[in-house]
């Protein structure tokens, strides 16, 4: 099923600002709470589509790239196919909207005096850049990346003890796995809360460390992971992979693998966002008589074109569907051919003689029509608007 377009989940024009935007998601999610709506799977759908929806475009990176590409663009939250992240995410989230006044209470964990123990740490994330050529952009690709990161140890099943042994409840913490402590004085007094520096927020220390992993609950590892780039992909773009990062200490979740996009120059075209452009030398006497040409394609193919009599140094031809095709629907851009006439920097004394004879010949005296004369403003409006 074709996901929906995030503006339209949350009822915002594409315009909408950030308290726009706050106020709708507010709305989705006291409508559509699950806790208002038990057992109702279509509302529980709905209520993580508008958490999915705020997620990206309340960020403003994620809300550009997402208006520009759409739901491929913007990473694993909306090419997986969902919100990426689970309940507890979601009211994370609605409780940062009301803050202490949050109707759902106790759920979001948020409430005072509270706390939540982690566990395990998350892993890092790990980013690389990978070239592709615009061959490789014009297709899409799929390539074996040897990469090295943090997997969970086999030995303790990625928790740090070792086999057969347990864990305790740390006793710096008693296993809230926070420190309190009070500060100030008089009417300013305050409790701050700090995470547990011997257990790490876990709330438990490990009674005997894996002998493998020495309690971390992972080990370094080298792994080949495929990736499978689309077609239609820029320079600069970023490329999410879930959990294909580093694994997290002591049962974490795995971060994720960004893959950063580098486009390799083209030793035939420059890119202007799905068109390619070609620039096409021409010999006075082919531009003068007409000639028919070969021109290269993306796809490595070539086509041939006819090139009228008296063609003009700025003439652009453009063949239909022959650039790239765009990311985030099925619209392919096309390959612009522009043509340059060349004149030639060394002459035989033949040579001279024979344009000699033309130059004062009636019909190569300059006399634009004034087409002609506003093909500068033609060719600047052309490329600005492509």
């Amino acid at each position: 099923m074709a996901k929906r377009d995030f503006y339209e989940v949350l009822g915002v024009s594409r315009n909408a600002t950030k308290d726009e935007l706050k106020k709708a998601y507010r709305k989705q999610a006291i409508k559509f709470h699950p806790d208002k709506n038990p057992g109702d799977q279509e509302a529980e759908e709905k209520f993580k589509e508008a958490a999915e929806a705020y997620e990206v475009l309340s960020d403003e990176k994620k809300r550009a790239a997402y208006d520009r590409f759409g739901h491929a663009g913007v990473g694993s939250s909306a090419a997986s196919g969902g919100y990426s992240g689970g309940f507890e995410d979601i009211f994370s989230q609605i409780g940062a909207i009301y803050g202490d006044s949050s109707p759902f209470g106790d759920i979001f964990g948020g409430g005072r005096g509270r706390s939540r123990r982690r566990r395990g740490q998350r892993g890092a994330d790990l980013r690389i850049n990978l070239k592709m050529s615009l061959q490789d952009v014009a297709n899409g690709v799929e390539k074996k990346i040897k990469l090295p990161r943090f997997v969970a140890c086999d030995a303790c099943n990625g928790n740090g003890a070792e086999n057969g042994t347990a864990y305790q409840t740390c006793s710096t913490c008693g296993g809230s796995g926070e420190i309190r402590r009070q500060a100030g004085g008089g009417f300013f007094q305050q409790i701050v809360v700090s995470t547990c520096p011997t257990c790490q927020g876990e709330g438990r220390v490990i009674s005997t460390k894996c002998s493998v992993c020495s309690g971390s609950g992972r080990i370094k590892n080298e792994e080949v992971v495929p990736v499978k780039i689309p077609a239609g992909v820029m320079e600069g773009m970023s490329l999410t992979m879930r959990e294909k990062g580093n694994a997290g200490m002591r049962g974490g979740e795995y971060g994720n693998l960004i893959i950063q996009i580098e486009e390799e120059p083209s030793e035939h075209f420059e890119r202007n966002g799905d068109d390619l452009i070609y620039q096409l030398f021409l010999s006075f006497p082919d531009a003068a008589l007409g000639s028919e040409v070969k021109i290269p394609t993306v796809d490595e193919k070539e086509v041939k074109i006819d090139i009228p009599s008296g063609t003009q140094s700025g003439k652009i031809f453009r063949l239909k569907g022959k650039g790239l095709p765009n990311i985030s629907d099925y619209r392919t851009g096309d390959l612009l051919v522009y043509v340059n006439v060349w004149t030639p920097n060394k002459l035989t004394s033949e040579e001279k003689a024979l344009l000699k004879k033309l130059q004062k010949a009636q019909n190569f005296l300059p006399n634009p029509t004034q087409e002609e004369k506003g093909l500068f403003s033609r060719i600047r409006n052309f490329f600005s608007n492509s």
